[in-house]
């Protein structure tokens, strides 16, 4: 028998566990003024190469401009710095 068989499997694998991908603030200022964010403007941007289980956005860096955010979560940091700026957010869940 192979050895990797013969020995005891360690830890936990969640097959449940979700794939978010992430996207940082500081990312979305390529976007021009007053633009919607959503899944399908990061891929045609780039910033993203699939969608995943969802999509988080973090609060990493400032944004300088208004934006309406349309994605599936959003961290705190992030929340209040693009409502600081004057955008909106929609989440979809």
């Amino acid at each position: 028998m192979p050895m990797a068989r013969r020995l005891p499997k360690r830890g936990f694998r969640n097959p449940f566990r979700k794939e978010m991908i992430t996207v940082n603030l500081v990312q979305l200022n390529a976007f021009p003024e007053n633009s919607i964010i959503d899944a399908e403007a990061l891929i045609q941007q780039g910033l993203i190469k699939k969608r995943g289980d969802g999509i988080k956005l973090l609060g990493k860096g400032d944004i300088q401009h208004a934006l309406s955010i349309k994605l599936d979560a959003l961290s705190k940091g992030a929340k209040a710095k693009i409502e600081a700026a004057g955008g909106s957010i929609l989440e979809v869940a």
